[in-house]
């Protein structure tokens, strides 16, 4: 009798053993049951979730290395025959059938492997290289839902090309708006007809040519890290920390506040890469590392950062489940808030208020100002990550990081709160005022992560998208110059970052020249701006949303009316 994991298993099993509440991943034909894992899994349930019923070959391979995808065959309980065919996952709402009598014995079989996988082993969550499996969420709508913006229709002989900053229209003035203005990057990247067909044969095409992107990045060496690029990180970080201490010593507290909100938005992207262990590559330091500069330095938390981010990557733009997007009642980058969606992150319904309708016809106007409190949020964010522990690893080696984390909270709101604020700035006025410099000097990081995506489509193409189509066709890049790198801290290369998380962050503009090349052969648009013109189409986007809104809340306004002059005219 064959091996388990030898035996071909059919779409129908498959499909029965997911409506059976199993969790189901293929990888490279073979078919992987990870129920097992998803308590010890350190990006939470969340990423696998969105992994259900799908092949992750390319974005497992973005984001572990051989070694964990190798310890990833101890859940492997059979192959596929043939090319697979994605399933819509259940937490996206996929529909699934149950288990049929005739599988009873394959049921049983599992059962025991169940038993046999209850404790992996400590080398898995250990060697693993990545916090999280990343994988792409679709839609199995056959009907692809577009927005196209009224003027912002363009040629498809543009497909192919790499749209720069420098042929932008004047239509991009965000001086006003108006219901015929809109936001270039997103009129590309909604219009499916500039990208490769969603049909398998064109899907699989773009897929060989990314991994073989892939495995020319790795024979360049693009993987290995160069520390010499940290100690000059290190040094900023050292003049920083000296300048705030100092200007604290000698009382100039607008300029102890200036330096270290500096020093905080810096810290930031080495938590980034951490966070995606693109430093050592090894699970558990990049781990420390983030956590010693998030909490013990920034009073933040990397384990909300993961279980987050992992889940921005996986389902990049979709409106119902990437968290990154979903910022009511502040912002709305699609009019598909406007039907109080509901949150698969937040496992709540995301409703169009009263505060979300002020905020939203506004937004365009209040995006800087909002973004120069978003720090407070990140505290709240962690908080309520640290204080809930079903978010957070309940097994296996990543289970007391959390205590560490909240150690390091303990320690931040010591030596900043107490130590900085209370006992170093003698009046409460001058606290205050310290506390919000501070703060609102990070306000470029926030713009820097909102920057790549929110001018980005938002539209569903199916679950038969590829990884690398979707990443790209999602993410904006930010044209700068090589010296001001450290600045944006490799989130102006975001289109290389998604779809190489790994990639250490300074080999990412040596790579962007080849994932240009890349997308220019298969025929996917690679959208950059410079970082004022990014500006300017992430605020037209916003613009567009909010006059979408006040026409809706005009022609509500003006049915309900006819309805009332309806009724006293009878």
């Amino acid at each position: 009798m064959a091996p388990a994991r030898d035996r071909v298993l059919s779409r129908r099993d498959i499909e029965a053993l997911i409506a059976d509440g199993h969790k189901i991943v293929l990888l490279r034909g073979q078919v992987l049951k990870v129920d097992a894992w998803i308590p010890y899994h350190p990006g939470g349930d969340k990423a696998i979730l969105h992994m259900v019923g799908r092949d992750g070959t390319d974005e497992i391979a973005a984001l572990h290395s051989k070694t964990a995808q190798a310890q990833m065959q101890r859940y492997v309980i059979g192959k596929i025959d043939g090319q697979w065919e994605n399933f819509l996952p259940p937490i996206q709402g996929g529909i699934f059938r149950p288990l049929l009598l005739h599988q009873d014995n394959l049921k049983q079989e599992l059962l025991e492997q169940d038993n046999n996988l209850d404790t992996p082993s400590s080398s898995l969550s250990e060697r693993s290289t990545s916090p999280s499996p990343v994988f792409d969420a679709q839609s199995d709508s056959e009907h692809v839902r577009l927005r196209h913006p009224a003027g912002s229709s363009l040629p498809p002989s543009q497909a192919s090309s790499v749209y720069s900053s420098e042929s932008e229209p004047s239509t991009a003035s965000t001086s006003h708006f108006t219901s015929a203005e809109a936001s270039i990057a997103h009129a590309i990247s909604s219009n499916l007809s500039m990208y490769p067909g969603l049909d398998q044969w064109s899907q699989h095409e773009v897929a060989i040519k990314y991994r073989e992107l892939g495995d020319k990045l790795e024979e360049s060496g693009l993987y290995q890290c160069a520390y010499g690029n940290y100690a000059v990180e290190l040094f900023r970080y050292l003049f920083l920390f000296a300048l705030f201490r100092i200007f604290l010593h000698y009382s100039y507290f607008t300029l102890s506040s200036i330096s270290l909100g500096l020093l905080w938005h810096l810290l930031a992207f080495t938590v980034h890469d951490a966070g995606h262990l693109s430093i050592t590559h090894d699970f558990q330091v990049d781990t420390c590392i983030g956590i010693f500069i998030a909490d013990f330095l920034g009073g933040l938390s990397i384990g909300w950062w993961k279980r987050n981010h992992n889940v921005h990557h996986i389902a990049t733009n979709v409106p119902e489940h990437d968290p990154d997007i979903q910022h009511m009642p502040f912002f709305a980058i699609s009019s598909q808030f406007f039907s109080s969606l509901y949150s698969t992150y937040y496992e709540r319904t995301m409703k169009l208020d009263f505060a979300a309708r002020f905020f939203i016809r506004y937004q365009h106007y209040l995006y800087y100002p909002i973004l120069l409190m978003g720090r407070f949020n990140l505290y709240r964010l962690a908080w309520s990550y640290l204080l809930d522990p079903r978010q957070s690893p309940q097994k296996g080696s990543a289970r007391w990081h959390r205590y560490l984390e909240m150690s390091g909270q303990v320690v931040f709101w010591y030596w900043f709160g107490y130590r900085t604020l209370y006992l170093s700035v003698p009046t409460w006025s001058a606290r205050f005022a310290f506390l919000l410099v501070s703060h609102m000097v990070t306000a470029p990081l926030h713009v820097q992560l909102t920057l790549s995506h929110f001018a980005m489509s938002t539209a569903d193409a199916g679950v038969q998208e590829s990884f690398a189509q979707k990443m790209v066709r999602t993410t904006m890049d930010v044209d700068c110059p090589a010296w001001l790198d450290f600045i944006h801290g490799g989130l102006n290369f975001q289109v290389v970052h998604h779809l190489f998380p790994r990639l250490p962050r300074h080999n990412l503009r040596q790579a962007q020249k080849l994932v240009k090349a890349f997308c220019d052969d298969v025929g996917i648009p690679y959208v950059i701006f410079t970082f004022t013109n990014g500006n300017k189409e992430v605020i037209s986007r916003l613009g567009e949303v909010a006059q979408q809104l006040k026409i809706m809340q005009e022609c509500q306004q003006s049915a309900a009316k006819d309805l009332v002059e309806g009724r006293q005219h009878h």
